[in-house]
């Protein structure tokens, strides 16, 4: 198996991070869109635990 060079590793190392962050936000975005109008409708709903499902 062929080494690589250390300018490599720190190449692959951002690479992976910045794939993983764009993933999660991606994730988090789509689930936000999802859900916005499910949302609880003020603080009263939770503290009386009325949860709209």
């Amino acid at each position: 198996m062929p080494q690589l060079s250390p300018l490599n590793w720190v190449l692959l190392f951002i690479l992976f991070w910045a794939a993983v962050f764009s993933m999660s936000v991606l994730i988090w975005w789509s689930s936000k869109v999802y859900f916005r109008g499910k949302g609880v409708s003020s603080l009263t709903d939770l503290k009386e635990n009325k949860w709209h499902w």
